[in-house]
């Protein structure tokens, strides 16, 4: 009997055992020297009662920055083997300010899920990259990092802003809220198994975790307080070889008048791809946005939608222990004006050119050199970083023109 309870307890002990879990501490600490020059031309006339007339206005500025190259950050992860093919895994990421040091393990911005995963694929709860952007950054040799990131993503990121935004409750601290271009909070998603002979896919669906009242007169008159920051969409590829493909849709609830019946919401379709020739790898992206208004009322003013399009066109050439990276990148907003009497509506629109090297060091440690100019159309106010265009002065209107930026920074992966 005694050996039998000793069995037991051995056969207890192995299968405790055999749950392997392990956690490990990532991060990356990048720091770059960054300068920024943004100039306004003047689009007023010149008169005698304005006699601080210039062409044009520059600002500028020279700073040390954080995520020139890849993204500051510090993260915890880990994985637990359930057994029968199962596996549990959480993933905490914060991004860290190492410039000034002002912003460390403050919040888990970056990414907080936890997930189940085997033969059916993975469920993962959380904050995560929405499908939609996952496009924008893969498809770019800059990866959506410093002055060099492509125009679809800068020109979406505020494209796709909450109406009403999001407050940041401390200052210095990265700010969850207002957009779900990037990243949305409250979601679930669902990942296809690795094992489809190159096929893979998401679907993500966030709550916007807003209350709802019964009967709904009683909801209170507040805008942008009822649907406001749902998002759904989905993002599906295929990877072989040198080639990788892949076409995403989503769309983000930014706005909403419970009493007006008003729902604005952004909707992103976009397709990128990449081939890697080994002396050579080619990337391109082709993107649609429209922000357009849903409206319930039996009565009501048609309002213009507002379409963003742009496309990126991207090449890296691997040179000995480094890396030439270059882009061009292209975005057109329209606002739907008719023409009129006086002719047709010229809508904004802007371009960007960007190189870099990238000097590998060791695989962990890089230095890297980054240039970048945009340049702007039509009002459109397009910026690398840095300070804003001044838009007037001395009694003038000025407009948005060129923003021309560099990087030069160390990035350390542990």
């Amino acid at each position: 009997m005694k050996k039998s309870l000793v069995a037991l307890a051995a056969l207890a002990v192995a299968g405790v055992a055999s749950a392997q879990s392990s956690v490990t501490l990532f991060g990356v600490v990048d720091a770059a020297i960054s300068g920024t020059s943004n100039k306004s031309d003047n689009i007023s006339f010149p008169t005698l009662a304005n006699p601080f007339y210039v062409d044009s206005v520059k600002t500028s500025r020279t700073e040390l920055r954080n995520s020139g190259y890849n993204s500051s950050r510090l993260g915890f992860r880990g994985t637990e083997d359930l057994g029968g093919g199962l596996a549990a895994s959480f993933w905490l990421e914060a991004p860290i300010s190492n410039d000034n040091g002002q912003e460390g393990i403050a919040t888990f911005a970056r990414r907080s899920t936890v997930s189940l995963s085997g033969g059916f694929g993975e469920i993962r709860l959380g904050r995560d990259y929405t499908p939609t952007f996952w496009n924008d950054t893969v498809f770019d040799p800059f990866g959506t990092n410093g002055v060099g990131t492509n125009l679809i993503s800068t020109a979406n990121s505020g494209f796709g802003a909450w109406l009403g935004g999001g407050t940041t409750s401390v200052p210095g601290f990265t700010n969850v809220t207002g957009s779900n271009y990037v990243r949305a909070s409250n979601t679930v998603g669902y990942f296809l198994p690795p094992n489809l002979g190159g096929f893979y896919g998401q679907v993500m669906y966030g709550f916007h975790e807003r209350t709802k009242y019964d009967p709904g007169a009683a909801t209170p008159d507040v805008l942008n307080s009822q649907r406001t920051g749902r998002y759904v969409g989905g993002r599906f590829g295929y990877a072989n070889g040198p080639l990788d493909v892949a076409a995403s849709y989503g769309q983000s609830t930014i706005g909403d008048d419970f009493f007006e019946g008003l729902t604005s919401s952004v909707k992103t379709f976009n397709v990128g791809a990449s081939y890697d020739f080994g002396v050579v790898k080619l990337f391109g992206e082709y993107s649609k946005a429209k922000n357009e208004i849903d409206n319930e009322a039996i009565f009501f003013t048609p309002t213009a939608d507002i379409d963003l399009k742009g496309y990126l066109l991207g090449v890296t050439v691997p040179v000995g222990p480094g890396l030439i990276r270059a882009s061009y990148s292209a975005v057109k907003y329209d606002l739907n004006v008719p023409a009129t009497l006086f002719g047709t509506f010229d809508d904004p629109k802007a371009n960007k050119f960007a190189i870099g090297y990238v000097h590998n060091l060791s695989k962990r440690t890089a230095l890297y050199a980054t240039v970048a100019r945009i340049r702007n159309k039509n009002g459109a106010g397009l910026t690398v970083g840095g300070p804003s265009f001044v838009t007037s002065f001395g009694g003038s209107a000025f407009q948005p023109k060129t923003s021309t930026g560099y990087d030069f920074g160390i990035r350390h992966a542990f």
